[in-house]
């Protein structure tokens, strides 16, 4: 399949970048993957992250702020987890760490507490070194420190 050679002018490609970053936060590498995605030419991508930075369009820290609040909230990632993905989208340390911030303490450990609870519930293995690995290898995924699986493993299997 021949890909298609069409450019977008700068203006046509400001505006619908500017459309799909106003549709939700978004980080450099996904404009950028976008911006390829349309055909704009690598010359005007620099000028186009320039005009959606200054605009208010494209900015690092309210999109990390964001990821956080959402995957802990509606996925209930734990913070392994989000720090990994925030990463993987070449996001700096220094703002993955503001980010995190966003979570409370008392939040955090109440979803652990929750999801943690659930999942030992609905394991129904009678083998229990195999519920245990089930249930912290789930744990791990979601991006719990192991030192607080290991406790809460022990917290339930005594319950």
């Amino acid at each position: 399949m021949k890909k298609d050679t069409t450019y977008l002018s700068f203006d046509e490609a400001k505006r619908k970048l500017e459309n799909y970053c106003a549709y939700q936060d978004r980080c450099h590498s996904e404009v950028v993957n976008k911006m390829f995605l349309l055909g704009i030419t690598p010359q005007i991508h620099d000028e186009i992250i320039v005009h959606l930075i200054e605009h208010s369009f494209l900015n690092e820290e309210r999109f990390a702020k964001s990821f956080v609040r959402g995957k802990h909230r509606l996925s209930a990632w734990g913070r392994n987890r989000i720090t990994t993905e925030l990463k993987f989208r070449n996001i700096n340390s220094r703002i993955i760490a503001i980010a995190l911030a966003e979570i409370e303490d008392e939040e955090y450990y109440q979803t652990f507490d929750r999801i943690s609870e659930n999942k030992w519930n609905q394991l129904t293995d009678t083998d229990i070194q195999k519920k245990k690995q089930k249930f912290q290898a789930y744990l791990f995924r979601k991006g719990y420190a192991m030192s607080d699986i290991i406790n809460k493993t022990q917290d339930l299997e005594i319950t």
